[in-house]
């Protein structure tokens, strides 16, 4: 069985450098892209942000149109500076999903559920100079420690949405958030691609991600360069 997930001809209308293009131009503009990981592991679609972009309406979309449990995908520096421990000291989930425990910002939220409470805790672990001191546990907010060879390493979302960031010239730093059908299953196939019609999104995969950064470089960073000429 083949490793692509299922999407649409109509998501694949356009060459991959094409949607590449359009969705890192997206990603500096604030706006959602949609990843999708291999049919034989999560199989899902992610809603990504680049997090230096991200914007209430947007989260807003994220905790409507998705599951809810928004992620945000940070390195081990970011995540050693804020002082983050796994969320467990013994991670034995199907695809190791490096969750640490989450956070709320320490000032400036309220309940910390909000659209606006979260991308309040998100800019707050981002900021430049960022430490623990400014944000609290448990919160509302779950980071994740990609790898450090992205989707190289590991194939997927939390490091496909650190390379993707990276790949448009921002910090690395995203949000994502697993698409959903209004039933409260996950999307696929052809729902996401109805779904990326109706809010004019760009669809990527892991794997053509991953076959992108092996051509061009050893890894995302590498590649930004060539993507950005």
């Amino acid at each position: 069985m083949s490793s692509v997930p299922y999407l649409p001809p109509d998501l694949y209308a356009q060459p991959f450098e094409m949607r590449l293009a359009r969705a890192l131009q997206h990603l500096r503009l604030g706006r959602p892209v949609i990843l999708m990981d291999d049919y034989d592991r999560e199989n899902e679609a992610d809603l990504i942000v680049a997090a230096d972009k991200l914007t209430v309406p947007v989260m807003a979309q994220l905790i409507r149109d998705c599951s809810g449990i928004v992620c945000l995908c940070l390195t081990d520096e970011a995540l050693d500076n804020l002082g983050l421990p796994p969320m467990v000291p013994r991670n034995q989930s199907r695809y190791s999903t490096a969750f640490t425990v989450s956070i709320e910002a320490r000032e400036g939220v309220s309940t910390g559920v909000s659209a606006a409470d979260r991308v309040t805790t998100i800019r707050a672990a981002i900021a430049p100079g960022a430490q623990a001191t400014d944000i609290v546990s448990p919160g509302h907010v779950f980071p994740l420690r990609a790898r450090p060879g992205g989707v190289l390493e590991r194939r997927g979302h939390t490091e496909g949405s650190v390379d993707l960031a990276v790949l448009a010239g921002l910090r690395p730093a995203a949000v994502l958030c697993e698409l959903m059908n209004p039933d409260g299953t996950m999307a696929r196939g052809t729902s996401v691609a109805r779904y990326a019609a109706e809010h004019g999104l760009v669809a990527l995969t892991i794997a053509e991600l991953a076959d992108h950064l092996q051509r061009t470089g050893a890894d995302a960073a590498a590649a930004a360069a060539q993507v950005a000429a």
